[in-house]
């Protein structure tokens, strides 16, 4: 299992909203600059975060994105599902019942040997890896960087205002 690039898009990008001025909008163009990415793809992807409400639009010459609540309240796996959707990430196949046990006999394999095994234990992980990522948010991520990246992170900040000024 691998995330998309766009799970780690979303995550940088939304960081840096956390400390720009209230009612300041950062458009597709700047985020796309700042990131290196193309404005296309990244369009793709806030325009996932916007359905799932973790962004709003702003209209205008100077609209842009921002978020939608506040940072302690858009956790990790929000921002997975809005980019890679809500499917479970194990779909179990039922290869059980193409077993030579099973050639030519009507197996009802929930009736017989309960739910797949392969199935509970994958389903499990996924839960515990849901509720991890559900425990780290957007703040808690923007307070991290700024203690580890310090300077870098400021200049981050400091291009994303400069920015806004210049629209």
């Amino acid at each position: 299992m691998q995330f998309s690039k766009g799970v780690e898009y979303a995550l940088h990008c939304l960081s840096y909203f956390v400390d720009l001025p209230t009612g300041k909008s950062v458009g597709v163009k700047e985020l796309a600059t700042f990131q290196g990415v193309s404005e296309t793809y990244l369009s793709k992807i806030f325009t996932k975060l916007k359905k799932s409400g973790i962004v709003r639009s702003m209209p205008g010459v100077k609209g842009g994105y921002e978020l939608a609540k506040h940072p302690s309240k858009i956790d990790f796996w929000d921002v997975i599902e809005a980019i890679e959707g809500k499917q479970p990430f194990f779909q179990c196949a039922n290869i059980r019942q193409r077993c030579i046990l099973s050639e030519g006999q009507e197996v009802q394999d929930s009736i017989q040997c309960g739910p797949c095994t392969i199935n509970v234990i994958m389903l499990e992980a996924e839960e515990k890896m849901r509720v991890y990522l559900k425990s780290k948010n957007i703040s808690e991520l923007n307070d991290t960087l700024k203690m580890k990246l310090k300077d870098r992170h400021s200049e981050g900040v400091d291009w994303f205002r400069k920015a806004l000024e210049l629209r």
